[in-house]
């Protein structure tokens, strides 16, 4: 089974993490959200996953392709690559894993994150997972008749379902699914934005008669904007607390649970928490840090932090402030 993750966007809404990582590879508490993801899939699914594409940016470089490389190896996958030279909409996004969409696979959009029970069969032509909102005008919803999906709705002006799409969806033969975007593409068939869109493509194969069902999520946590980040790695430190099991060190400091230390991460004469999140190789000195993350190598020194991110290998030192701090930065 494939897994196709789409994540060629540029991910403006979390700038400036963004300009240099790309967003699904941003670490939320010790993984990045590709891996968090791969991770979900390899252990909830009836089938085991094969082979993870990955649909880039035409900038990415090789840097990241390796990292990718890396997290399907240790998942026993192997790594598949495509790029998407100009983005024109979640359909164009999976029509560009080409000669990938074939077989049986997931397709999952990496602006959230998901936990969710373990999916005892996958029997239907296609599988949308939802999550109940009580206001749904801001969302794709799913409209059933019993068990099928009848219908599919963008952003719907009234109350028809609650049932919000996010972003996961599993296809019995992805070549249907291929042809049907195809046809979208071909006859310019676009929907919201002007744009080509996978619920279009499904709503054509409601027409000719798939069988389309539902299934729930336990939580869907979103990553797509700065406060969502935190607010996710906050929820994820609550969730994940293991005392005892941190990979770095802390000297003559004070952690106030959860806190998270990567590995290599050190900490030295300083308070940390609740809620901080320090990645691989990342140094606090003399600081008071909560509500924080800090990026892989990034270093703090003598600054009193609360609800900020430090960018990968950016220095801080001092500050008593509110930070959003990209990569490669210095605040002195």
């Amino acid at each position: 089974m494939k897994l196709i993750i789409p994540m060629a966007g540029r991910g403006t809404r979390v700038r400036p993490h963004s300009h240099v990582t790309p967003k699904p590879l941003l670490s939320v508490r010790g993984k990045s959200m590709v891996e968090r993801i791969v991770s979900l899939f390899s252990s909830v699914l009836p089938r085991p996953l094969t082979t993870g594409v990955f649909i880039l940016g035409p900038d990415f470089g090789e840097g990241v392709r390796e990292e990718l490389r890396e997290i399907c190896s240790r998942y026993n996958m192997d790594a598949s690559f495509k790029v998407q030279e100009v983005a024109r909409g979640t359909a164009h996004a999976v029509h560009c894993a080409g000669d990938q969409l074939e077989g049986e696979g997931i397709v999952v959009f990496a602006d959230t994150l998901f936990e969710m029970d373990p999916v005892p069969a996958l029997d239907s032509d296609v599988v949308m997972w939802v999550k109940h909102v009580d206001d749904p005008r801001r969302f794709g919803v799913a409209v059933r008749e019993g068990d099928r999906v009848v219908r599919l709705v963008e952003k719907p002006a009234e109350i028809i379902s609650t049932e919000a799409l996010i972003g996961i969806y599993y296809v019995k033969d992805l070549t249907r699914l291929s042809d049907e975007i195809d046809y979208l593409i071909e006859h310019n068939v676009t929907g919201h934005g002007d744009e080509y869109q996978l619920t279009d493509a499904f709503d054509r194969m409601i027409q000719a008669d798939a069988f389309i069902t539902t299934a729930t999520v336990n939580a869907w946590l979103d990553c797509g904007t700065i406060p969502a980040l935190l607010e996710t790695t906050k929820a994820l430190l609550d969730r994940e607390d293991e005392p005892g099991t941190q990979a770095g060190s802390a000297t003559n400091s004070v952690l106030i649970p959860p806190v998270y230390l990567g590995p290599g991460a050190t900490v030295t004469n300083s308070v940390l928490g609740p809620h901080v999140s320090i990645e691989a190789g990342a140094k606090v000195s003399g600081s008071v840090l909560s509500d924080t993350i800090l990026f892989e190598g990034a270093s703090v020194e003598n600054a009193r932090l609360h609800g900020s991110l430090v960018g990968r290998s950016a220095v801080v030192a001092p500050a008593p402030a509110q930070l959003n701090v990209g990569d490669h930065a210095e605040v002195r």
